[in-house]
């Protein structure tokens, strides 16, 4: 999810028996929906494939067919064209349900955002976040969550806005590395667990996670297509059932669940426990959306010009799918 640009167009073979688990279908057998995730292995958006290799969601009624996409603008552009039914991604999204997506945001699946951090060069005598005070910051584009992390950064601790310099730097650990290695920045805004492979090779380490200034904000979000709530209203509850079912599935099975994320982020076990670890409580035990996450949200839209107005939020979500 890292870098996905907040201003509308703001993270296996593996057989496990799952048939005791979790809720009956509310879905018509065999209902096949193509489900478009914002990013191919962010956290947020990991348990769509986990859910869909234990079965659960088949269990449910459902047959997924999973798209990624590397931006949650593209996903609501191929949403747009109707070519996905649900979309999982992140609360910012709604800023384009506002600007007239044809999608409503049916679960908030994750409120705080600890898969993403700031990290520093391996060696970095900076160790608090009270030494980022004046210092250089990578981010990936302007406009994305990463730089308006920083911002809010600035603004947690009460600083003023020349008190740190952002960096644009773009995506992927080889810029980090390469921003790192030429002294151009003197942290990272970025995705925990890259962070926490780096550690691995000694190129650069995890300082913190964001969640230590940043309260919820819808960080996971899934939406589904106004046409598929409008025909198939019964799939949507299935898929929100099942979602529940697969989340608490991987709290309760960290092994399992290590082993598949693994083998989505390409990120060795080792790594991925430690993530797993970190980002395992920022999952919502019911999909319900938080009041906190909806503020954030607000105001986050209004920070960055997102919207010529401010909306009415309450039109761009719906808790009526959620089970009862």
């Amino acid at each position: 999810m890292i870098g996905r640009p907040l201003r509308g167009p703001f993270v296996v073979g593996l057989a496990i028996a799952v048939g005791s688990l979790g809720l009956p279908s509310v879905a018509l057998a065999q209902t096949t929906l193509t489900v478009g995730k914002a990013a191919p292995n962010a956290d947020p958006i990991i348990p769509i494939n986990v859910g869909d290799q234990l079965g659960i969601f088949k269990k449910h009624g459902l047959n997924l067919k999973i798209v990624d996409f590397t931006g949650g603008s593209k996903m609501a552009t191929a949403m747009a064209a109707g070519s996905i039914d649900i979309g999982d991604g992140a609360g910012t999204e709604m800023a384009l349900v506002a600007k007239g997506v044809p999608m409503t945001a049916v679960c908030e699946s994750a409120g705080p955002i600890p898969f993403i951090g700031i990290g520093v060069p391996y060696d970095s005598p900076i160790k608090t976040i009270d030494q980022l005070k004046g210092k250089k910051i990578g981010f990936s584009s302007a406009g994305s969550l990463t730089d308006w992390l920083i911002r809010e950064l600035v603004r947690a601790e009460k600083w003023q806005p020349q008190d740190v310099t952002g960096v644009a730097i773009g995506n992927g650990a080889g810029n980090i590395i390469s921003a790192f290695r030429a002294h151009l920045i003197d942290a990272d805004v970025g995705v925990t667990s890259l962070f926490l492979a780096m550690e691995e090779k000694q190129t650069g380490r995890l300082l913190f996670p964001v969640t230590k200034y940043e309260g919820n904000l819808a960080a996971g979000t899934v939406f589904a297509s106004n046409n598929l709530i409008k025909n198939n209203p019964d799939a949507v509850r299935a898929f929100v059932a099942a979602w529940i079912e697969t989340v608490d599935y991987m709290r309760a099975h960290k092994a399992e669940t290590v082993k598949i994320e693994s083998k989505i982020t390409g990120f060795p076990e080792s790594v991925m426990a430690k993530d797993y670890d970190l980002t395992i409580g920022m999952f919502t035990k019911d999909c319900k959306f938080d009041p906190e996450s909806i503020a954030t949200l607000k105001r986050s839209f209004a920070d960055l010009k997102l919207l010529p107005t401010t909306p009415d939020m309450s039109k761009l979500y719906t808790e009526a799918f959620i089970p009862k």
